[in-house]
């Protein structure tokens, strides 16, 4: 049985991370410091003995006793509420973590794959955004300690992958949406869903003409596994590039939850809040023969669903 490492495994993908590798017939070791995960979201996985768990923090030197054949590292603060909170914590899981697990990676003679973000694109200025794009960042902005924190992960693992010869994965993810996202996380999602269902004012920060591309999260696990099992060493973006105003989005979230007290309220457009954001899929498609087969509308659902049992009206 292959035994993978996973961390961040008690945070939104992480978990769902696990649940795959289980599916897959993987022994599981999850890692977490619980900064943002939750333990609720793999306390299904503890009776199982294909899965151990491990309290820890990444940015201090990592060990796993036995053979490792994969590293998944997903340990990051990863939305503006938690980012702007915890800014130190977010760069150094970004770079010691990083460091910490390619080290781990290259003692066990592991694959190691590393969550980017679409974040690395900044506020774009092409669009369609290809994974060719350097990005339009702002370093010393309220956002850069996560998108620096992520370009540094993409430069490091590369740097391990060329200088050590250690077998890298980077995928890129974009807008992911799903069960077991923290309904105070901060993001549009869970934040309409939230608003929507106790009859409060979805925020929508400036006139909402900002867009997203919202990815179901069993479509971006199925590429992320389809990633770190291809031979291909360099970012690939993960995402739907179907694209969506975010006033369009909250419309939607409002005609499904059907909430008569539930209403639109604007506020100013945050720092450095990218206008657009749709990812270019052509290398996906064509590497790993992956696009997404959730549509919108059944995902939302199934993500209501979930909602409905987290939030109190």
């Amino acid at each position: 049985m292959k035994r993978v490492l996973i961390t961040g495994a008690a945070g939104f993908l992480g978990s769902h991370l696990c649940d795959r590798f289980i599916r897959e017939g993987y022994h599981v070791i999850g890692m977490d410091n619980l900064l943002t995960g939750n333990l609720d979201n793999i306390a299904h996985l503890f009776p199982l003995k294909e899965f151990e768990y491990y309290h820890h923090d990444i940015t201090k030197f990592v060990h796993v006793p036995g053979e490792l054949h994969y590293i998944l590292h997903f340990a990051s603060p990863a939305s503006p509420i938690d980012y702007l909170k915890m800014p130190i914590q977010t760069l150094k899981v970004g770079a010691l973590g990083t460091h910490n697990c390619l080290g781990l990676a290259k003692a066990k003679g592991a694959r190691m794959l590393v969550a980017s973000t679409s974040e690395v694109y900044g506020d774009p200025l092409i669009h369609p955004q290809t994974e060719e794009y350097w990005g339009n960042v702002n370093p010393v902005g309220p956002r850069g300690v996560y998108d620096e924190a992520k370009r540094f992960l993409e430069a490091i693992t590369m740097a391990y992958h060329n200088f050590h010869q250690v077998e890298t994965r980077i995928v890129r993810i974009f807008n992911t949406y799903g069960p077991r996202m923290r309904v105070e996380d901060g993001r549009a999602l869970p934040a309409f869903f939230s608003q929507a269902i106790r009859g409060e004012g979805l925020t929508v920060f400036g006139d909402g003409s900002q867009t997203r591309s919202f990815c179901y999260v069993d479509d971006l696990v199925e590429g992320i596994y389809r990633l770190l099992l291809s031979d291909y060493a360099y970012p690939v973006n993960i995402g739907n590039p179907t694209e969506i105003t975010i006033l369009d989005f909250a419309k939607e979230i409002l005609k499904l939850v059907n909430n008569p007290q539930a209403r639109i309220v604007y506020k100013s457009l945050p720092e450095d809040d990218p206008k657009v954001r749709q990812p270019d899929i052509t290398k996906a498609r064509e590497i790993l023969g992956w696009e997404p087969k959730v549509g919108r509308e059944e995902g939302l659902k199934a993500t209501y669903e979930y909602f409905k049992g987290v939030v109190t009206p």
